[in-house]
């Protein structure tokens, strides 16, 4: 039996409506995910199955009898559920105390986003990007503003980049890369559909694909030839779904640059120096 009832009703109420009628295996796993909500919400598919000891495909049969098309969808509704049943915690005094929480978090977090970077990983990615011949930048959602800002600044450092904010026109673009061709994805999820649409046309072109995304398991990451994962300024996915900052994201991406200034030298340097050359020229007097 699969939910039949109204498409707000939360997953627990859908759970207590259906348990009875589940398979055993997706019992069990719909047991787990109500016993523990927040834990559901920061596992992957393949974690809730190892968690319970049932097969990954029971895990995706409970997500789509409980209404949802898959796990992804169930976990960002149970992320729902969670959001609106916990209290806002108190953060501050008025809107600055909320401001101050906000960066305190941040900062905090940034320790933690250097360690997930490695010097092999990351030295790969900047020649990759140094030595293509093309490289088209792909990013949709809240991801959209990081690919534009990307494009610029790796243009500005000599790097030309190519970003068309139609995600169809991403897809076309991506697939007539050359081989030698690169595209840069940037997405926060990594499980943007239309963002792996790209992906997908990037490597039927034979083309590298660099990812800098948050979450080290994703579909993304699976077909990436080289990425840098971010894990995002939050503690928990769902504080991700809630907040979806790219903060930690915008950060890296412009260290990025800098890096790839410093590797091509003197190129590096006389890009910066037309970069700052029209700039001067654009101000009034």
């Amino acid at each position: 039996m699969t939910w039949t009832g109204s498409s707000d009703a939360p997953p627990s109420a859908r759970i207590a409506a259906l348990i009875s009628s589940l398979q055993p295996s997706e019992r069990r796993v719909a047991e787990a995910i109500v016993a523990d909500v927040g834990r559901a919400v920061d596992m992957t598919a393949q974690e809730v199955a190892d968690f319970v000891g049932v097969g990954r495909a029971s895990v995706v049969r409970t997500s789509q009898s409980l209404g949802y098309d898959g796990y992804p969808q169930l976990r960002v509704a149970l992320a729902r559920q969670r959001a609106f049943e916990q209290p806002i915690a108190a953060t501050g005094d008025g809107s600055l105390g909320i401001m101050r929480a906000a960066m305190d978090r941040f900062v905090r977090a940034l320790p933690h986003t250097a360690a997930a970077l490695t010097e092999d990983v990351v030295d790969t990615f900047i020649a990759t990007l140094d030595e293509a011949p093309r490289v088209v930048v792909a990013a949709s959602g809240l991801s959209a503003p990081l690919g534009y800002d990307a494009a610029l600044r790796l243009t500005s450092a000599g790097r030309p980049a190519e970003y068309i904010p139609d995600t169809l026109a991403q897809q076309i673009a991506a697939r007539q890369l050359d081989p030698d061709g690169v595209l840069l994805v940037i997405s926060g999820s990594g499980a943007n559909r239309a963002t792996l649409d790209v992906v997908a046309a990037a490597r039927a072109a034979g083309a590298t694909v660099l990812a800098v995304t948050g979450f080290s398991r994703s579909a993304l990451v699976t077909a990436a030839s080289t990425t840098l994962v971010v894990p995002p300024a939050t503690e928990s996915f769902q504080d991700e779904l809630v907040q979806t900052s790219r903060a930690a994201l915008a950060l890296v991406i412009e260290s990025l640059v800098e890096a790839l200034v410093a590797r091509r030298g003197e190129r590096g340097r006389t890009a910066r120096s037309a970069v700052l050359s029209v700039l001067s020229d654009s101000l009034d007097s």
